[in-house]
């Protein structure tokens, strides 16, 4: 179970998410815009975590929570501007961690852009220390927002306005989840010398292939219970 940087249990918080998340899933709670939360090793490219869900503090609060729970040395780690972050990042880590925010600035948008999905050109960029003694030469989110652009070209549910696009939260969860699996243990970088990251990251000793990966789905997925005449009847 995650704790806090004191070793307090997170319970509440923990399964008041899943129960959110879960009335979401199955049509009991109303939802709309969907997030994915990502959290991406720079040397490895590994993703560590990632969460699909809003986009508030609760949902912060448990990515963050998760990630701790993950790592066990300090590490350096750079968000964006969301305001959310910092207390999320505050009361998973407390002082052990190296933590900085890039804020983005972007211009006004013109006339004859109003209403699109891209935004406007970004005009610059600040860093921030929040927390601890981090490195400016490793102050980025670049890793991070070239995996969400691997992931949204690689899935079709990320696309708008197209038949593809998620319309069920538990589906598009699922998607995630499998994409995130793909991408650690069976896609090759060439910067880690054809490596995937779960190798270069020493989680895994092979290459997985996509069979491998069809395999796993296949063997999680419910077994269909004994045929009966009167089954087949009904």
């Amino acid at each position: 179970m995650p704790r806090g940087p004191k070793g307090e249990k997170r319970s509440a918080d923990v399964i008041g998410n899943a129960v959110k998340v879960m009335r979401i899933a199955t049509g009991d709670l109303a939802y709309g815009d969907t997030w994915t939360w990502t959290a991406i090793d720079a040397d490895t490219k590994l993703i560590v975590s990632w969460l699909v869900g809003g986009r508030d503090g609760e949902y912060a609060l448990a990515f963050m929570d998760d990630l701790r729970s993950r790592l066990v040395n300090r590490v350096q780690l750079t968000s964006d501007g969301h305001r959310a972050y910092l207390d999320a990042v505050e009361r998973a880590f407390g002082g052990d961690v190296d933590y900085a925010q890039i804020v983005k600035i972007y211009g006004n948008s013109p006339e004859n852009a109003r209403g699109r999905y891209s935004p406007t050109e970004c005009t610059g960029v600040t860093k921030a220390r929040i927390e601890g003694n981090p490195d400016p030469k490793h102050v980025s989110t670049s890793y991070a927002e070239r995996q969400s652009f691997t992931m949204r070209m690689h899935m079709r549910r990320f696309t708008r306005l197209t038949n593809p696009f998620s319309k069920k939260f538990e589906n598009h969860m699922h998607m995630v989840a499998i994409y995130t699996v793909w991408y650690n243990f069976v896609k090759q970088h060439k910067t880690l010398k054809d490596l995937s990251p779960a190798m270069a990251a020493g989680v895994s000793q092979t290459l997985w292939s996509v069979a491998d990966l069809a395999e796993m789905v296949d063997a999680a997925a419910p077994k269909p219970g004994p045929y009966r005449k009167k089954d087949a009847a009904a």
